[in-house]
Parts: C-alpha cells; sequence; structure tokens
C-alpha cells in the first residue's frame, strides 16, 4: 500500500500549533515558572556543543538551526562570545550547509574562551572581533568581514541592559538582510516581576531595562522587522520568547 505525501500537511498543521501555542497566556505562565525554577540549577549552562558550554535553553538552540536552515544566511552575527558554544554551534550548522560564516564579537574575549573556540574543528567558520559591540571602530571592523550582497542574519546577546540592546538594534538591524532574522536574546526578563527576576548573575536586569523594552522600543521606531509568530511560538521553555524577527524590506 502507497501512503499519500504528507509532508506538506504535516508541515502546515506545526505552523498552525506553533501560533496557537504562541497565543496561550495560561501555558506561557506555567512555562515561565518552570524556567525559573530550573534557574535554581544554573540550567542554562549545564548544556554543551561539540564539548564547549553553549550556554542556552535547548528550545533556544532548535529555534536558532531552524531559522539558520531556512534562510541560509551567508554571514551570522552574535555579539556575546562568552565561553564560545554559540558561535560554534551556529558555525557547525553553517559547515553542514556547506557555506558561511560566524562573526563573535565580545567586549572582553577571555585567554582560555579564546582557545576553546580557536582550536575547535568548526574555528575555521568563525571570526573574532574583541571590542565594545557598539564602538564605530569594531562596527568597522564587523562590516568589513561583510562580502558584499552577503545574506546576514544577527544575534544580539551581550550587555543585556535597555540602552545597550536598543543601540545594538540600531547599529546592527541595518545589516540584516530582507527574510534574515535579527534575534533579540534573553526577553524572557522583560516579562519577569523584580521579585521574580533571576539574582544569581553578574548584572541584574529588572523589566523595563532589559532586552524586551528595547526591542519594543526598536519595533516602534522601525517597520524593517516583524515578531515571527511561528518561531516564537515555539518557545516555551526559553529565554527569548517573541525576540525572533524577521526582516521583510531591504
Amino acid at each position: 500500500m502507497t501512503m499519500s505525501d504528507d509532508r506538506e500537511e504535516f508541515a502546515r498543521n506545526a505552523s498552525k500549533n506553533a501560533a496557537a501555542l504562541g497565543e496561550d497566556k495560561a501555558l506561557f505562565e506555567q512555562s515561565k515558572k518552570l524556567v525559573l525554577g530550573l534557574d535554581k540549577y544554573d540550567y542554562s549552562y549545564l548544556w554543551s556543543w561539540m564539548g564547549v558550554p553553549i550556554i542556552q535553553m535547548p528550545a533556544d538552540v532548535l529555534a536558532t538551526q531552524e531559522v539558520i536552515w531556512n534562510t541560509k544566511p551567508d554571514i551570522i552575527i552574535e555579539t556575546g562570545v562568552a565561553r564560545g558554544g554559540s558561535v560554534l554551534f551556529m558555525a557547525s550548522i553553517l559547515e553542514m550547509m556547506g557555506n558561511g560564516q560566524v562573526i563573535g564579537v565580545d567586549i572582553d574575549i577571555r585567554a582560555h574562551n579564546r582557545e576553546s573556540i580557536e582550536s575547535h574543528p568548526m574555528s575555521k567558520r568563525v571570526t573574532l572581533i574583541e571590542g565594545g559591540s557598539v564602538d564605530e571602530d569594531t562596527l568597522a571592523k564587523v562590516r568589513k568581514e561583510i562580502p558584499e550582497g552577503a545574506r546576514v542574519m544577527v544575534i544580539l546577546d551581550s550587555d543585556h541592559s535597555r540602552d545597550h540592546v536598543l543601540a545594538e538594534c540600531r547599529a546592527y538591524g541595518p545589516m540584516v538582510t530582507p527574510d534574515c532574522y535579527l534575534v533579540v536574546a534573553d526577553t524572557l526578563v522583560g516579562h519577569l516581576t523584580e521579585d521574580e527576576a533571576p539574582k544569581k548573575r553578574s548584572h541584574i536586569w529588572f523589566k523595563g531595562n532589559e532586552p524586551l523594552a528595547a526591542m519594543n522600543d526598536y519595533l516602534a521606531e522601525n517597520d524593517r522587522f516583524e515578531i515571527d509568530p511561528v518561531i516564537n511560538g515555539k518557545l516555551v521553555l526559553s529565554s527569548s520568547p517573541g525576540g525572533y524577527l524577521r526582516c521583510t524590506k531591504a
């Protein structure tokens, strides 16, 4: 017996359910409480990618993989390198696709983290730039690494204060090309009360002075991006719900 090809129907149902999940406010509150409970155990710090700490929630890793595969960027810029797992994860996806480079930008790339990255098999697809992410000399170095006509994706995951993230949106948003994504990380903080905000951090961010506030301000002043209801709808148990923005205009 020959089964009918149901791939398109499967994809339609998945998209429909993802968008509906994103509208389920009660379930989002349950998810938020679970994420806060997991933070007691530094949950996002427990994972690694190909031997290097990635410091991401699994749902965010999968969402980023889907976006990269679907949009095929030539260049992925990430502000905030940390221990390097995230840039190496994205580099490995690009390696499997046979094209592309990740540009990791950080104000302080520590020697042991640089060694982890530069000695890794995926380092050939990583370019590291040390400097303040919105400093003009840093931005000039980033632009120099982007070939003419390249498809560009950006992930903002450095200093999470509202003013800094907004400055990054304004600096890097124009680099994102149509149908590619600007990802504003750690938007979950904008959904937390002051009592709920994680305290086990070198910096503590409270509602109003965090990435979601910056993202909303940027969207209010810029009409090039829209919140993708399908990819964001799936982001329960996530650090970045609502943070995946698709570029709709040149």
